[in-house]
């Protein structure tokens, strides 16, 4: 509860990519219109969200994928490379296969459908900038056939994950931060930090989001 009013004094800081005007306008009136958010700017597509992105620095990005002059992919994997602070969030139209993994696979905190409602949109900023996979149950399980068909054909076996590892994915898939698992479970974030290589490696996975999503898969998370 504390955690809450702590936060909900915070202003989050966000640029907007979309190449639809009248997409943008109503997400800058809604964020503007509601305390605790800051629209610092926006980009009509990916390679201009880069560069205001990196000129801004916001605390998230809200991010379309399929845009003429650079789509969204493509952005969070240079934004990843080129060390952005900003956390990217998906808010997109499409949830196929073909959309979800590739964002998540680039970088993306979290992945949103536009049709998420005002409520959803403003818990999963607020996550998304303190780190938090955003990532619905929805499209996590959108995600399973493409999770699913890089790993069978190397025949590749996933070792039980640890009473511990399981316990840290769990918490990770309610996005729950390191430091606050740290604490919940009375260990060190560096602790953490392990598991959640070690769990990684495990799953075939390189992020808290592709771990959350191929847990679903398994029914490591959800049975």
């Amino acid at each position: 509860m504390s955690e809450h009013a702590e936060h909900a004094e915070e202003t989050v800081t966000l640029l907007l990519v979309d190449d639809h005007p009248v997409v943008r306008d109503g997400l800058r009136g809604m964020f503007e219109s509601s305390p605790g958010f800051r629209v610092l700017g926006e980009a009509s597509d990916g390679v201009q969200g880069v560069e205001l992105a990196l000129r801004l620095d916001p605390d998230v990005v809200l991010m379309d994928l399929r845009m003429p002059g650079g789509g969204g992919v493509d952005a969070i994997a240079e934004l990843g490379r080129r060390g952005a602070r900003s956390k990217v969030l998906v808010l997109t139209t499409y949830d196929t296969d073909s959309d979800t993994l590739p964002a998540i696979e680039a970088g993306a905190t979290g992945y949103l459908l536009k049709d998420a409602p005002r409520e959803e949109l403003f818990t999963a900023v607020r996550a998304a900038a303190r780190g938090r996979t955003v990532l619905s149950p929805a499209v996590a399980s959108r995600l399973i056939s493409r999770v699913r068909a890089p790993l069978s054909p190397g025949g590749r076996d996933t070792e039980d994950l640890s009473a511990r590892e399981r316990e840290v994915l769990e918490l990770v898939a309610k996005g729950t931060s390191n430091r606050e698992i740290a604490r919940e479970l009375f260990i060190s974030e560096a602790t953490v930090k392990t598991h959640l290589t070690h769990l990684y490696a495990k799953l075939g996975v390189k992020d808290r989001a592709a771990a959350v999503a191929v847990a679903y898969d398994r029914h490591i998370l959800g049975a």
